[in-house]
């Protein structure tokens, strides 16, 4: 069985919404540790069914993936 964390179900959330879904869980703190860098408040990972519940959720489509650059 493999680790939920590596499963692309993880979305990160801001002061000003959902910032990105659809991410594994390496992906999701790489991007907190970016938004972190540039000032953005309120970070937090959660699943991707968390997040639909608050109502923060894309459902446009997922997030592209996050390089490896941050």
């Amino acid at each position: 069985m493999a680790s939920e964390l590596g499963m692309e179900k993880w979305s990160v959330v801001s002061d000003r919404g959902c910032e990105a879904t659809g991410l594994t869980h390496e992906d999701a703190r790489r991007l907190v540790h970016r938004l972190a860098g540039d000032g953005r408040h309120g970070l937090c990972i959660m699943s991707d069914e968390a997040a639909s519940r608050m109502g923060t959720f894309k459902t446009e489509s997922k997030s592209p993936r996050i390089p490896d650059t941050v």
